[in-house]
């Protein structure tokens, strides 16, 4: 077929993505769907009986599943789809339900608008098939950006709405839920903010990174998010109790381990405030996230795992006692081992201290510091007697403790400062 025949397929159907994807379905003789760039469900055309299990949960589900995504990465189709602008083969993947496809990117220079999807039905697709995929993509494209654009408004007023939010510019909730329903929302019964910080500015192509993990996600359910310089700020919701904890925990550390191997964005870190009932509690849930992160920054061996404010314990309170000029009392004990070990050479406050971090566990405390236990139990007596502490007082170990910590944190301070 010709070039200009095989345009004319699409004649006058502008603005109409059903029957668009209906008149590509027509000509290879299959099902198509057509998704935007985040695998949400724009278009598919009528089928009869044979499917696959993959093309009918996208669209019941209105996107492509998850499970359904991560095994197109993992396959190597989703990266040869962002590179190449030629459609491809896809060979089936049984164990999420996927059959043979021949598969193609909507571009707009090197912009991938969304992809249009061909199942393998009654033969094999030829040459000149792959041909017309490519000729409709490039007549998609223009519908694509028009979708876009309409998208890029409402986000716009999304994020104003989410700023004021942030802020504290909102004290009433049923001026937060009369805006709320202007986006077509619900009001979630719970949720956090999460933050995440980047290792450089948060360009253009990264966003549209961060929008693609959002929108594929199953494991949360985001309602706004925004970008600040080298920061992600997101606030998630849930609609009960159950299980939310847990899916932020699980989030965090899969959203960054995901930019990293999927776009090679490293070098991201992560935390979320509080979770909260009342969305004009959200600023407090954004300032604990901050707080969060700035002391995984000051610990990152310490919260290594750690990844919402409730996990933190008593790092919760350093900035205040360090407000409250706590710290400047002192602690006699760690003044007195501290004349000790610079007079005598000795490292009795560090064994102290890996002591505490370790729970008043000597195997694990020998253990970090490399030596036998048994040097272990003879510095802690040299130290139970220099500072003249009672380890078996846990009141004592507490504020000894504190002490340490709030020591690194104020040095942390001063770094972060300058």
């Amino acid at each position: 077929m010709q070039e200009s025949k095989k345009r004319e397929v699409f004649k006058g159907v502008f603005g109409d993505l059903m029957e668009f994807a209906d008149r590509i379905s027509s000509v290879l003789d299959c099902p198509v769907t057509v998704e935007d760039g985040n695998h949400r469900l724009l278009a598919y055309s009528t089928h009869g009986e044979t499917t696959d299990q993959a093309r009918i949960s996208t669209i019941i589900g209105r996107r492509v599943p998850e499970k359904v995504i991560n095994s197109l990465w993992k396959e190597g189709v989703l990266p040869a789809l962002l590179k190449d602008e030629k459609p491809i083969l896809v060979q089936s993947i049984e164990d999420v339900g996927l059959g043979k496809r021949a598969a193609i990117s909507i571009r707009k220079n090197d912009e991938v608008l969304g992809f249009i999807w061909a199942l393998e039905i009654n033969k094999p697709f030829s040459e000149e098939d792959m041909d017309f995929l490519q000729l409709a993509a490039k007549e998609a494209k223009n519908q694509l950006l028009q979708l876009q654009l309409r998208k890029k408004r409402k986000e716009e007023g999304h994020e104003e709405f989410f700023w004021q939010l942030l802020t504290g510019h909102y004290q009433n909730e049923q001026e937060i839920t009369a805006h709320l329903s202007q986006f077509s929302l619900q009001v979630p019964a719970l949720f956090s903010v999460l933050v995440f910080e980047f290792a450089d500015e948060i360009t253009r192509d990264v966003e549209r990174y961060i929008s693609y993990m959002l929108t594929t996600t199953q494991k949360i359910k985001p309602y706004f998010f925004t970008t600040d310089h080298n920061r992600l700020i997101l606030l998630i919701g849930a609609e009960n109790t159950t299980g939310f904890p847990a899916s932020i925990s699980e989030f965090v550390p899969y959203f960054i381990t995901q930019m990293k191997s999927r776009f090679h964005v490293s070098g991201i870190t992560g935390a979320a405030g509080g979770i909260y009932q009342k969305l004009s509690e959200g600023m407090h849930s954004y300032q604990e996230a901050l707080y969060t992160l700035k002391i995984k920054q000051a610990f990152p061996e310490d919260t290594e795992t750690m990844t919402q404010y409730k996990e933190l314990g008593i790092y919760q309170s350093l900035d205040m006692l360090v407000k409250s000029q706590y710290s400047e009392t002192g602690n006699v004990s760690i003044s007195m081992l501290t004349a000790y070990d610079a007079k005598n050479q000795t490292d009795l406050l560090q064994t102290l201290q890996v002591y505490l971090e370790k729970d008043c566990n000597p195997n694990e405390a020998a253990k970090q510091l490399h030596i036998h236990v048994n040097t272990l139990n003879y510095r802690l007596k040299r130290i139970t007697d220099i500072g003249e502490i009672n380890l078996k007082d846990p009141l004592q170990k507490m504020s000894l403790f504190l002490g340490f910590k709030l020591k690194q944190y104020e040095i942390f301070l001063k770094k972060t400062e300058t």
